[in-house]
């Protein structure tokens, strides 16, 4: 007897495990987000009053401060950080347990354990120093926050919770800390899928976007409700097609070169006991000193990344922002101090696709260097995160341009990412980790039954 259309499909996987979820394991993906997006809230209150006590400026003119601080306050501010890593990196060590660990490396090679004190600890040590002007991500700490608030949770539930359910909410508790310190909710949860499990499948959906949702919206009591970034209006010509189509696979060999420079960072960080505790000051006094010439080579990359959208810089400070701000970045990464990579990758990108548009404008006039910018940022991101899809629409929401470049933006997507698959590089996020190729390529079947 022939099937109707409408009759039940019981060997869709996506319904038995959706149904398998209790009223337990609901309950905990909302905890997870409130208590995600409080903290993302207290960490950016925290990250604006760093930032006005270090440069004596509003949040949203770090730069300005930076630029008009003298070379001594450069210097002494810097020094300061460098002090602030070290002394955290110390306790960090004296606590022992997984706090410092990565996000990455508890989900992938661990059983998703992350410790609650350390791991906020760690984020504090990084929100501080990152307002204070070290080249890394402000994301890692509500990162942090949300992925070991979700593990305490599981921890706490026992039995009720799965190993795979486990490695979920950790997972969306991560996402949801990108999510709300950004407010790109559809990302974040896209950034946990597709990034950290390595799967987009229907039953693992609900779960992170939910978690991503939520902890966005708390978080609104201190973030803005629109986009990181403004950048007005971009309209797709051929001229941006044809460069998408040209420089997709430049943005890849960027990446890779990247994501290299990431590990060697990694694997170059100090492990005798005094290194540890020295390294921090010498570099962030060398990237203070470097600040007074180049002062856009502090901090996430925020501000530096909206002067690229704006195309206000000339094509020769571009090109030497482009080489200097990885290497700060990846100093910064050496010197053990934590924090995150995915505002200085997407800078980096955007960085990229600044230089190569000036360039492209030259043959072919008309279009904005911001809408090269954003296609560049997107290709290079995507490549290194070895998520196309979290990519694109991160881009999409960090911006709010509707979706006008969507076309050029995936046609470089897809080359970049296409190249770096094929060059067998690992993402970012494996390659801080000891064996930086170990990352799965799929979920673990685990993942897929709760």
């Amino acid at each position: 007897m022939r099937r109707s259309l409408a009759s039940p499909q019981p060997n869709i996987p996506g319904r038995g495990i959706l149904a398998g979820y209790s009223l337990r394991f609901w309950g905990l993906v909302i905890a997870i987000a409130v208590g995600t997006g409080l903290a993302a809230a207290g960490f950016v209150a925290l990250l604006k009053l760093v930032e006005r006590l270090s440069w004596n400026r509003a949040a949203n003119h770090v730069l300005a401060g930076i630029s008009a601080a003298s070379p001594t306050r450069l210097v002494l501010v810097l020094v300061c950080a460098g002090v602030i890593a070290a002394a955290g990196t110390f306790v960090l060590r004296r606590l022992g347990g997984s706090g410092g660990g990565e996000i990455s490396e508890a989900i992938w090679l661990g059983r998703a354990r992350l410790e609650l004190a350390p791991s906020l600890l760690r984020g504090i040590v990084a929100i501080v120093t990152v307002g204070m002007g070290a080249s890394l991500g402000r994301e890692a700490a509500p990162q942090l926050a949300g992925a070991a608030l979700a593990s305490e949770l599981c921890e706490r539930n026992g039995r009720a919770i799965t190993p795979s359910q486990r490695r979920l909410l950790v997972a969306a508790g991560a996402g949801a800390g990108m999510a709300a310190v950004y407010n790109v909710p559809f990302g974040g949860a896209l950034f946990a899928l597709e990034v950290l499990l390595g799967s987009l499948a229907l039953p693992l959906v609900l779960p992170a976007l939910l978690t991503s949702i939520l902890a966005t919206a708390v978080a609104w009591i201190v973030i803005s409700t629109g986009p990181t970034f403004a950048i007005g209006s971009f309209h797709v010509a051929g001229a941006q097609l044809v460069w998408a189509a040209i420089v997709g696979p430049l943005a890849g060999l960027v990446a890779v070169g990247w994501v290299r420079l990431v590990t060697l960072a990694n694997r170059a960080r100090p492990q005798r006991r005094a290194v540890r505790l020295i390294a921090p000051i010498v570099i962030f006094a060398a990237l203070g000193a470097l600040a007074i010439r180049y002062p856009q080579v502090l901090g996430n990359g925020i501000d530096l990344s909206q002067l690229a959208f704006a195309g206000s810089l000339s094509l020769g400070l571009f090109a030497v922002l482009l080489a200097l701000k990885p290497l700060v970045t990846a100093a910064c990464l050496a010197s053990g101090s934590p924090g995150g990579l995915f505002m200085p990758t997407l800078t980096l990108g955007l960085l990229f696709g600044a230089v190569s548009g000036h360039l492209w404008s030259e043959l072919w006039p008309g279009s904005p260097i911001g809408s090269y910018a954003l296609i560049g940022g997107g290709a290079v991101l995507a490549a290194a995160m070895q998520g196309p899809i979290a990519a694109t629409v991160l881009i999409l929401e960090l911006t709010g341009s509707g979706g006008s470049l969507t076309v050029p933006l995936l046609l470089a997507v897809g080359e970049a990412t296409v190249l770096a698959r094929l060059l067998n590089a690992p993402s970012i996020y494996s390659a801080r980790l000891a064996q930086p190729h170990h990352r799965p390529e799929h979920a673990p079947a685990e993942l897929l039954s709760p």
